[in-house]
């Protein structure tokens, strides 16, 4: 008691000092600029360690002395050579009787051959300014620097998703270039209600994370919410966007994602229009919307593009996977341990030959076939593509084979593992789907123990959770629990587009609630005429015309003369 009560008190101790140490290195860089050249040039090298990167150009423009501050790692130096310096080698010549600091910014400001410049008056604002990629200007007597946006480094380009496969739809996926992706979304957005806002997340990294919504569609409350979680981040750094999915979410011990994810551009800009808002973050090719739903999760970008008709069984198969790929295996265990009355005669005395040679319980049998289909799974995920694939069929079919002919499973149990296998993989959204595949040892474990019942303890058990989850206030299971016939039209069934006239209501529908104007969609099938009847017409208008004289044509089907 003693030990824990002293290792409690040397960690508040710790934590209040890094709190302390964190407080002073705030209080160092949120000081003013001292406006003395040389020694703020001092600060910025005893800061930055005298990096190697660090290029300082010191410069002469109308009598006062200006350096030119930047990383060459992160800019563009063909913009530094090409527009700054000769615009600042031009304004010499234009501002020689410039006598006050302040007179020469100004006409720098104004002249200078850039897009984009703002003014930094604090050591913060200017050091993650050079460590986003800008070049600074710092004047002598002046306590204020200009920053330039000239940020250029490599960049993956724009290629088709790998995760999420197109059937049909655009084929263009994120990058991990956070300016590409705002351009993916805007694009296909050109909407002047869509907001952009930025956020610095991470003390050491200072990773860029942009909130993406409609102004006017998206709720109020979530947004206020998303504010507040994302202010309230305290972590040394950020690397992907799995940071942020798990620091902002509800429930952190559910299993179930509460934040979707997808690598879709065309995909985002969907849940944004419904009232949804996208969370997109520097070095991620992984963008993260919310709130969701579990339906949501289930439904592909392709089936909006499908025909509505083909879109049903669509859907219908994959719920349908979904129901195998999760009790499948604890079905086969259940009723082949305590149900054998529900087998046919004939199917029950096969499986009863088949079981006969195997040493173990079914419980057993399918707890090692199944752990054996995950570690066959995780290894065509981690090895090279073309390696992968191959090891995970030649694998699964070999050690299939050789479980049956070695009496270790029956073939009726490598044929229900190798079911179950094909059905997860229906699923569009991989976290789903890892989800999915965790749940079959709990349930297995229940058909063990208690048989049907213990399914349906399971089932039941699984429904009270989702049934209690939340994320950012929207029912997981809406729009079925709580039930809302309006939003109907897109949850198992899709109906056609020009009866989707309304939003999802929870998701934004309550403030902007119609998606298109009812009634003018569907375009009214009329009687187009036959060929034989648009001749006659054309024949009985020019009747009673004289005809013009046609041109005779040669055999090389030019005019006559």
């Amino acid at each position: 008691m003693f030990r824990f009560l002293r290792c409690f008190r040397n960690l508040t101790h710790l934590r209040r000092q890094d709190d302390r140490t964190r407080a002073r290195k705030a209080e160092k860089y949120e000081r003013p600029l001292s406006g003395n050249l040389q020694v703020d040039l001092g600060y910025l090298r005893d800061v930055l360690g005298n990096s190697e990167d660090l290029v300082i150009r010191r410069l002469e423009v109308g009598g006062h002395r200006v350096a030119v501050v930047y990383l060459e790692t992160m800019v563009d130096r063909p913009t530094v050579q090409r527009d700054i310096l000769p615009s600042l080698r031009q304004l010499d010549r234009r501002v020689k009787g410039c006598t006050r600091p302040g007179e020469l910014l100004e006409s720098v400001k104004r002249d200078l051959a850039v897009g984009n410049l703002r003014e930094e008056f604090l050591w913060s604002g200017l050091l993650y300014g050079l460590l986003d990629g800008r070049v600074a200007l710092l004047l002598e007597g002046c306590n204020c620097a200009l920053l330039v946006e000239a940020d250029e480094w490599e960049k993956r380009a724009v290629m088709e998703p790998e995760i999420e496969t197109v059937i049909r739809g655009p084929r263009e996926g994120f990058t991990e270039d956070l300016p590409t992706n705002m351009s993916l979304i805007r694009r296909r957005l050109r909407s002047p209600k869509l907001r952009f806002e930025t956020f610095y997340v991470g003390r050491v990294t200072h990773t860029r994370v942009v909130m993406a919504y409609l102004e006017g569609l998206a709720l109020e409350t979530v947004l206020e919410e998303l504010r507040r979680r994302l202010g309230c981040i305290d972590i040394d750094g950020v690397l992907e966007s799995g940071y942020i999915e798990e620091l902002i979410e509800d429930f952190p011990l559910s299993p179930f994602p509460q934040v979707g994810r997808t690598e879709r551009p065309d995909k985002v800009v969907a849940d944004i229009l419904e009232g949804r808002v996208a969370i997109l973050t520097d070095g991620s090719p992984f963008v993260l919307t919310l709130p969701i739903n579990l339906f949501s999760q289930i439904h592909a970008p392709d089936d909006v593009y499908e025909r509505w008709v083909i879109s049903h069984g669509i859907r219908l198969f994959r719920f349908l996977g979904l129901i195998i790929s999760l009790l499948l295996p604890s079905l086969y265990v259940a009723i082949t341990t305590f149900h054998h009355e529900m087998i046919p005669t004939t199917l029950a005395v096969a499986l009863a030959a088949q079981r006969e040679r195997v040493p173990y319980p079914a419980f057993v049998e399918s707890l090692i076939m199944q752990v054996i289909f995950e570690i066959l799974v995780e290894a065509g995920l981690r090895l090279p593509r073309p390696i992968g694939q191959a090891v995970t069929v030649v694998g699964a079919l070999v050690i299939g084979e050789a479980a049956v002919r070695a009496n270790l499973a029956s073939a009726a149990m490598v044929i229900v593992i190798s079911l179950t296998a094909i059905a997860s993989f229906t699923n569009p959204t991989f976290g789903l789907g890892t989800v999915l595949r965790m749940l079959r040892l709990p349930m297995i474990f229940l058909a063990a123990s208690l048989g049907l019942f213990g399914i349906f303890t399971g089932v039941l058990l699984l429904l009270i959770h989702l049934a209690s989850l939340r994320s950012f206030g929207l029912p997981y299971l809406a729009p079925v629990s709580p039930f809302l016939w309006e939003d109907q039209k897109d949850v198992i069934f899709r109906a056609p587009w020009w009866a989707m006239y309304t939003r999802p209501k929870l998701e934004g529908g309550l403030r902007n609630f119609f998606r298109v104007k009812p009634g003018i969609n569907k375009a009214v099938p009329g009687r187009v005429k036959e060929p034989e009847e648009e001749l006659e017409t054309l024949t009985g208008r020019d009747r009673g015309r004289p005809k013009k004289a046609s041109r005779s044509r040669g055999p090389s089907g030019r005019s006559g003369g």
